[in-house]
């Protein structure tokens, strides 16, 4: 028995480039920090169960990886604000 999918969903057509490539770099930082806090964060296989150890870890590790990256994006929004002022700042002396 097949579901009917709400209207526009599963239609392709409407996604442009920039939300593929979003969805990918999305995807790609995704597995780069699933791989980082498993290898850091998990080492022992002998049980079925998540140990508290390797709970705790890999919340640590989502939290400092999360806070990493939403300080260079700060940053970068700072960057990006001084390099604009500067630029609209050189065009009013160059009038």
């Amino acid at each position: 028995m097949s579901v009917p999918l709400p209207t526009g969903v599963g239609d392709l057509g409407n996604i442009d480039g920039d939300q593929i490539k979003t969805f990918k770099d999305f995807l790609i930082s995704y597995n780069k920090l699933t791989e980082m806090c498993f290898t850091d964060c998990v080492s022992d296989f002998t049980s079925r169960n998540v140990k508290h150890g390797e709970d705790t870890c890999s919340l640590n590790c989502l939290e400092k990886f999360l806070k990493v990256n939403q300080r260079i994006s700060q940053r970068f929004q700072e960057f990006q604000m001084l390099a604009n002022e500067n630029i609209l700042a050189a065009s009013k002396q160059g009038s």
